[in-house]
């Protein structure tokens, strides 16, 4: 909104002042007209039906009367003054209290004059009650006033003390509408029209005022097609500029590297989806613009040998190449696989992390900036002021979330030339969020399993069962498999976590004692040496059972381990339970998911549960985790260009997402640099957005 009007500070409304306007900017974040007029209902009350008294139930939010008033009186005196009156219509009558604002009343309500009452049902003493409702006299000219949806607002209780109620904020609204000139448009008239959209001044007016579902439908329609198209237009623009300015390396050479491991070296033959990804990333890094892409790809998909032949791609142009990792134990892990896959190509991996010693630190930095150390494998550690390469083409970074912007960025400035960026994730996204969260990139996906990997079973099972579970672990182990079993991990508490690790560890050490068993076990408090000490015993089959937290989530590699056992499932995420589940199934043998519960589960907790065992599919499950938990959460971290939606929700608007990113589509194609006087509204509006807001999906 460009309107010198709506840049006025709240505090000169009508009504609020500069002590009220402190409130509305502490609870609701609003300081000017315009954020007034953008803090939507977030439900209506149907004011097109009347309800008969006799049909009133006290767990009705709000209803509507049409009757008469007998009986008034006054009772108390003072401070415990109230004015009682008894509300009638043909079919019975109920009580209605006034505790404020009782001389106004009392001389409104005439008895035997028509009346229109508002409000919410109460009940008090066994017995149906309303306190302050809405009133309205029945005129002639009620008959032809269109009945309308009253909006209904969000409020704290500092704001109802405030008088900001619900009602106090529709007050406000209606106040400032009343005075309001017509509010300026913000789209093109060509684009209004072809996407069918109501002009502004029109959608917020109706957005609080409906006077039919219609008009609703429609405002609502244009405001969120408006918040997502901006979002768009960043996003798109973005990406068209990068594209455009951005110079990238040239790997025009698919070398001695790249062929070997292709040829020799690879245990199995790549699937169809890894070599659609490969082909894009061929195309993108031989185009002379920078590759800036993401790649999905569920648990065990093998991103891992995409990523390794991405990085050959570099090494055979004469470039070095890196891959960040969030924990140590997925660096060791990536470590350990690159190394073991590319073992005849004569290439040097380091691996870089917060455990490394000094005297390999010198050596690998002394290896980076003479080029001798062709891919460096670390954690945060490759972001330190000393790391420094020769001539850095290609960064890899794997599940790039857990990452801050400022933390990715980094890793790109160590070169005069921006490296290609590879960025990777085994959260799958649901396709509103990627548009949303990542529309400035190219997507790839693996959608697909290697050959021979089958997928986890998946059961859930009550601790009353936990007799026939340690059955099922003694007969898995019989036949050679290894088991983890995982507790929860949730920061806020974890010496409780740490109490049920322990104790779970003990039990399990007195059902399956030495030294017929051997137990592992790993958790957040343990030094990282002592952490790869148990994680050796166990991948050298030297124990059968782990017992760890969600520290394993990720980057355990264990072929061997067939049974993934997860303590108090319900406390879990559905993204972190898909994620454990991954650990098994990397064999060719059967593997088996068991959830563990108590019988008391929240509705939530078996809807978790009950799409874990009923789907393997992990886009499928991230569409239900993000219906659970809402787009902001999915990705392990509020996004906050996503948390200023006001209006438009990513599980249910797909359809307007769609239509926005089409409506940028098309001007940025007609007019890519916003020159044309008709796009003026536009280069406006996103300007004053500009300021604050963060750029929060930026990659490069």
């Amino acid at each position: 909104m460009t309107s010198s009007f709506l840049q006025n500070a709240v505090g000169y409304l009508k009504g609020v002042g500069p002590k009220r306007a402190e409130i509305l900017k502490k609870e609701f974040n609003i300081e000017t007209f315009g954020d007034l007029l953008t803090y939507y209902p977030f439900r209506y009350v149907d004011r097109t039906r009347f309800t008969k008294i006799s049909e009133i139930r006290d767990d009705q939010q709000y209803v509507q009367l049409r009757g008469h008033f007998v009986n008034i009186q006054l009772i108390g005196e003072r401070k415990g003054r109230r004015l009682s009156a008894v509300f009638a219509d043909q079919t019975g009558t109920i009580e209605v209290i006034w505790f404020a604002g009782i001389h106004w009343v009392k001389d409104i309500i005439i008895p035997g004059a028509e009346f229109i009452l508002f409000g919410k049902p109460n009940l008090f003493n066994g017995n149906l009650n309303f306190s302050h409702p809405e009133i309205e006299k029945v005129t002639p000219e009620s008959s032809v006033k269109p009945l309308i949806f009253s909006p209904v607002y969000n409020t704290t209780e500092k704001s109802k003390a405030a008088g900001f109620d619900s009602r106090g904020m529709m007050k406000l609204v209606k106040t400032l509408l009343a005075t309001a000139p017509k509010i300026p448009e913000t789209f093109p008239d060509d684009l209004r029209e072809s996407f069918k959209l109501v002009p502004l001044d029109t959608a917020l007016r109706d957005i609080h005022f409906p006077n039919s579902q219609a008009a609703l439908d429609k405002a609502t329609f244009r405001l969120k097609f408006e918040e997502l198209f901006f979002i768009q237009m960043d996003l798109i623009g973005a990406k068209m500029s990068r594209k455009e300015n951005v110079r990238g390396f040239h790997f025009n050479i698919v070398g001695n590297y790249f062929n070997t491991l292709y040829k020799e070296c690879l245990p199995f033959a790549l699937t169809e989806a890894q070599k659609r990804v490969l082909r894009e990333i061929r195309k993108d890094v031989g185009s002379g613009f920078q590759m800036n892409r993401l790649l999905q790809g569920d648990v065990g998909s093998g991103k891992t040998i995409v990523a390794l032949m991405t990085m050959l791609m570099a090494l055979d142009n004469g470039f070095q190449a890196c891959l960040m990792a969030p924990t140590e134990i997925l660096a060791v892990q990536h470590f350990r696989s690159l190394t073991a896959l590319s073992g005849k190509l004569n290439i040097r991996i380091e691996l870089l992390t917060g455990s490394t010693k000094i005297k390999k630190r010198r050596e690998i930095f002394s290896g980076l900036q003479d080029g001798s150390v062709h891919i460096l494998v670390g954690t945060h550690a490759l972001m330190e002021d000393t790391v420094q390469f020769s001539n850095l083409g290609l960064v890899v970074i794997d599940e790039q979330h857990r990452f801050g912007v400022e933390q990715r960025s980094i890793l790109w400035n160590k070169n005069s030339s921006v490296p290609h960026v590879l960025v990777m994730t085994a959260t799958p996204i649901p396709r509103t969020l990627a548009m949303a969260l990542y529309g400035d990139l190219d997507i790839s996906v693996i959608d697909e399993l290697p050959p021979g990997r089958t997928p986890a079973s998946t059961a859930h099972r009550f601790d009353s069962d936990r007799l026939r579970l340690f059955g099922f672990m003694r007969q898995q182990i019989e036949e050679g498999r290894q088991i983890y079993i995982v507790y929860p991990l949730i920061q806020e508490s974890e010496k409780m976590d740490y109490k049920d690790l322990m104790d779970g560890y003990e039990s399990i050490t007195r059902s399956f004692p030495k030294p017929q068993y051997q137990i592992s076990i790993v958790h957040g408090k343990m030094k990282a040496e002592d952490k790869d000490f148990e994680m050796e015993r166990f991948r050298n089959k030297q124990t059968q059972i782990m017992v760890a937290t969600s520290v394993i989530e990720v980057g355990v590699d264990i072929p061997n381990a067939s049974v993934m056992i997860i303590e108090s499932a319900e406390r879990f995420g559905l993204s972190q339970l898909h994620q454990l589940r991954g650990r098994v199934g990397r064999g060719a043998s059967q593997s088996f998911c068991i959830l563990m519960s108590s019988k008391k589960l929240s509705d939530e907790a078996k809807t978790r549960i009950e799409t874990m065992v009923s789907s393997t599919d992990g886009f499928v499950i991230a569409e239900v985790d993000m219906k659970l938990r809402g787009p902001g959460d999915l990705m392990g971290t509020k996004q906050s260009g996503i948390m200023e939606l006001k209006l438009a929700d990513l599980t249910k608007d797909q359809a307007v997402l769609d239509l926005a990113r089409k409506a940028a589509t098309l001007v940025l194609n007609e007019d890519p640099h916003l020159t044309l006087q008709k796009n003026r509204c536009l280069v406006e509006l996103m300007k004053s957005k500009k300021g604050h807001e963060s750029k929060w999906s930026r990659i490069s």
